[in-house]
């Protein structure tokens, strides 16, 4: 019953995304066979009133009448151009998480429950809710001290929104499912995995606590940094529903006119948000992901503060070395380092050849060097990247897509302050300066110290890895005279499991063609 309810609620997500126009305003012109005649069909289905509409702002109506959930979903998928494509991954960076208020009693139920005091007790004063989103929304407040009072923001979870959220998810496994069984080209994609990281994600973003400690990591990181800090947390005040940060008084990023007529260096903001940026990534290793306008400030002394950390992402060292020198060789022009570092990196499969992935790297990074600073687009090179990758056959990297993704977002918003902005002379001085400290001689002491404690560490774990050893040694002995058996209940359950993933893709098959014919009965 589950699958059916998936199927349904699928099936009636797919009718208003061709009612509001969206599949029609996607490119159909190249398709062929049943996608393209599906593609016409939407269109002779679209709304009239819908047909004037730009497709950023079809797909927004559209996302606002089907909930929650497909605002996240759509904030997701902007994150994963590699999977929609640049120009789709845009148009959701696009969509407004703007939801109406829900009503104070609710907030403060949600937030008594999670912190187990009073209102009352917690804050001298709860005010009205300032902004909503999906996920939740935030009043201000006053918390009394001894001899002041302070001014908060107070994020609190919409009630009944992760019931909502993971009943939806349903659907979205399913079409992930159904996507990966016929649509065989787009399996490099994994859209299952793409799913269950949308499902990790937003739990986690649905657990204010755990928001507010990669706030606190991220405020440790920077506390030393020049114009860049985040919110204080209020811990005493923070659970998981309800999340109490330091108010930040500032102009919004996205407001141009507002720090100009303030008296703000546009274009020192501008390469101050690269650099910082950089700086997290390849520094720390941690970054927040969704620096979109409306979550950065600007203080009076040019400060950028940054709010809002569901998302964030995480670089292991490797993944900061590698990203550091193919960054350094596209500054440098070193398209054969660039090749390199993608097969060390285990990127590009060992069968190609490592001139010929040069070659490919050449045409994406010639085409930057030489033009005017405005015209050089890290989307545009982006775009092509994904395209040669795709050639070479390399899998999808979520944590290098996520960071590619907000790479694109903050140079966005730095040309939004400085239409000249140069990103590729931005960040030079951030990227040469950590390859120098972490590729050269103080970097080769460090990973000598690393492999010194991980000789130590195996060394320690030396009698359990020869038992282990053993055991695996009389193991493969058995299985070569006896063969591969698997005991009744793993054969059984692997039994079911096929069967019922064949039961729930037939029935979801036929719950759609259902919900066409009778979607098509009723505009007869």
């Amino acid at each position: 019953m589950s699958s059916l309810g998936a199927a349904f609620r699928l099936a009636w997500a797919g009718w208003i995304l061709t009612r509001e126009g969206v599949i029609a305003a996607l490119p159909g012109d190249e398709l062929y066979g049943l996608p393209r005649l599906g593609w016409r069909i939407a269109r002779l289905l679209t709304r009239r009133r819908a047909i004037g509409r730009g497709r950023s702002e079809r797909l927004a109506q559209a996302v606002a009448r089907l909930g929650p959930s497909y605002v996240k979903l759509g904030q997701f998928l902007a994150t994963r151009p590699d999977v929609v494509g640049n120009e789709i991954a845009l148009d959701l960076s696009l969509l407004q998480d703007r939801m109406r208020t829900f009503p104070q009693e609710q907030s403060i139920v949600a937030i008594e429950a999670s912190l187990g005091r009073t209102v009352g007790d917690l804050y001298a004063r709860l005010g009205d809710p300032v902004a909503a989103a999906s996920i939740a929304q935030v009043h201000w407040a006053e918390v009394a001290h001894s001899d002041s009072v302070s001014k908060v923001a107070v994020k609190v979870i919409r009630p009944g929104v992760r019931k909502a959220f993971f009943r939806d998810l349903e659907s979205f496994f399913l079409a992930a499912r159904l996507q990966e069984r016929y649509i065989p080209y787009t399996r490099r994609l994994r859209p299952v995995e793409v799913t269950q990281t949308l499902a990790e994600t937003t739990k986690i973003e649905m657990d204010l606590r755990l928001e507010a400690a990669a706030l606190s990591e991220l405020g440790e990181n920077t506390k030393n940094d020049p114009g860049f800090r985040v919110p204080s947390v209020d811990w005493e005040r923070t659970g998981r529903d309800v999340l109490t940060l330091e108010w930040v008084d500032g102009i919004k990023m996205s407001d141009i006119e507002g720090l100009r007529a303030a008296g703000h260096d546009l274009k020192l903001i501008a390469a101050n948000l690269i650099q910082s940026f950089l700086r997290h990534t390849l520094r720390d290793g941690f970054f927040h992901a969704d620096m979109h306008p409306g979550n950065l400030f600007v203080e009076d002394d040019g400060t950028i503060v940054a709010v809002d950390l569901g998302i964030a992402g995480r670089l292991d060292k490797k993944e900061r070395r590698f990203l550091a020198e193919i960054l350094y060789g596209f500054i440098t022009r070193d398209y054969f380092r660039v090749a390199e570092v993608h097969f060390e990196a285990g990127y590009v499969p060992r069968h190609f050849n490592v001139a010929g992935f040069a070659q490919a790297i050449r045409a994406i990074g010639e085409p930057i060097h030489g033009q005017p600073a405005e015209t050089i687009s890290m989307a545009r090179l982006l775009t092509l990247l994904f395209e040669v990758t795709e050639i070479f056959d390399m899998q999808t990297r979520p944590e290098l897509v996520l960071l590619q993704k907000t790479m694109v977002v903050v140079e966005g918003v730095a040309r939004t302050l400085d239409p000249a902005f140069n990103m590729w002379k931005t960040s030079e001085p951030v990227v040469s300066h950590w390859i120098k400290d972490n590729l050269g001689p103080r970097g080769m002491l460090a990973d000598a110290r690393d492999g010194a404690n991980a000789l130590l560490t195996l060394a320690r774990q030396a009698p359990d890895l020869a038992a282990r050893t053993e055991r695996l040694s009389r193991e493969i002995d058995l299985m070569a005279e006896h063969g591969l058996r698997f005991d009744p209940a793993t054969a059984n359950a692997i039994g079911k499991a096929e069967a019922r993933h064949t039961r729930s893709g037939r029935a979801a098959l036929w719950v759609i063609a259902l919900t066409l014919v009778w979607i098509a009965i009723q505009l007869a």
